[in-house]
């Protein structure tokens, strides 16, 4: 019988606006009990810091970089100790902490992706054993490094009807495909831009986190001639698996119009890239399950399944907690990591061989 381990995974995601932890009982293939869950947003000077280090191909050697991985490494460790706290959990319950970190540069073609936040300090501060960097060998593979969470997907989605795609709305927007079992079953690549420039906007414009519940989107017109020009951009006419970094389309944001106009082109972008990216898949799926904060924006979810002709539903309809997905999937990572299992396979990254990753950080007691 497979060890189950108790794991909790850490998420800081592209659109910047804190961190998701949750915790699982896993033996990193196919049992996955989850279990509690929390967020712990960052305020806004912090935020503006991380989003000052976006973009630096330099990663730490740049000292800005290195501090503020510090300071991210030490929120990470407060968010863990809150969350025990929280639960009444005791430390020395928990296996192994699955730490993704902050993503500020991904460029695979070049080899190279960066994911700020030290494993060795979290594992320090918390005491806990951690594994972090799980992108890098996927990427020195010559893999796009990303997305990573599709094996996670598969062992959810064990008893669904096949095939079905799942649909994750973060920063970036990604797909996961499942066909029937086995490795060459399962696809997967980044679609477009998710919420990343729709939050930038109304940041910009109206001084707001995000365009809550797509309202700004649902108030504005969509400028087609924009919109055809951002599918005009070459990733859209590239083979998957592919990825992008989080500010790939950024010279797509509106120049010069009102914020409800704007909201809502870049919103039909989003939409767009996704049902674009309904036609790469090897069959059709019936039904797209969407995850991650785009589930909760009500505009972009009428237009995805008016754009695609599908059902489209949030993955709360299957029980799934589309807020804490990305950080189980980190911490499921994490064990199959320290069990030297593949984090990712030629049809999700491309990398050329199932391949495993991480780097593992024993804590000192």
């Amino acid at each position: 019988m497979s060890h189950i381990y108790k794991v909790i995974g850490l998420m800081s995601g592209t659109s910047l606006d804190g961190i998701d932890v949750a915790m699982i009982e896993t033996d990193g293939q196919g049992i996955v009990r989850p279990d509690a869950a929390a967020f712990f947003p960052y305020d806004t000077a912090f935020r503006d810091e991380m989003r000052n280090c976006l973009g630096n191909p330099s990663g730490t050697q740049d000292p800005k970089v290195r501090e503020a991985e510090i300071a991210l490494t030490k929120k990470h460790a407060e968010a863990v100790r809150d969350f025990l706290e929280t639960y009444d959990i005791n430390p020395k319950q928990i296996d192994l902490i699955g730490f993704h970190g902050q993503t500020i540069w991904h460029n695979p073609e070049a080899k190279q992706t960066i994911q700020i936040g030290d494993g060795k300090l979290l594992a320090t501060q918390t005491r806990i054993d951690v594994v972090n960097d799980f992108r890098t060998a996927d990427v020195q593979a010559g893999g796009q490094g990303a997305p990573l969470v599709p094996l996670y997907h598969r062992a959810l989605a064990h008893d669904l009807p096949k095939p079905v795609a799942i649909i994750n709305i973060g920063g970036v927007s990604n797909v996961t495909w499942i066909g029937s079992e086995g490795d060459d079953q399962i696809f997967a690549f980044d679609l477009g831009p998710g919420n990343a420039l729709i939050d930038d906007w109304v940041s910009r414009q109206a001084g707001l986190s995000c365009d809550k519940n797509g309202k700004l989107a649902a108030a504005g017109k969509v400028d087609q001639v924009q919109v055809a020009a951002f599918l005009s951009h070459p990733y859209f006419q590239k083979e998957p698996p592919k990825s992008l970094d989080r500010d790939a389309f950024a010279d797509f944001a509106p120049k010069e119009c009102s914020t409800e106009d704007g909201a809502a082109t870049l919103t039909m972008m989003t939409v767009r890239a996704v049902v674009h990216g309904l036609t790469q898949m090897p069959l059709p799926a019936q039904t797209l399950y969407v995850t991650g904060g785009g589930r909760h924006n009500k505009t972009m979810m009428a237009w995805l399944a008016q754009e695609s002709g599908l059902s489209v539903q949030s993955v709360d309809a299957l029980g799934w907690d589309g807020d804490a997905m990305e950080a189980q999937a980190f911490a499921y990572l994490a064990v199959r990591s320290h069990s030297g299992l593949p984090l990712s396979v030629p049809g999700t990254t491309s990398v050329p061989a199932p391949m495993t990753g991480g780097r593992y950080h024993k804590a000192k007691n």
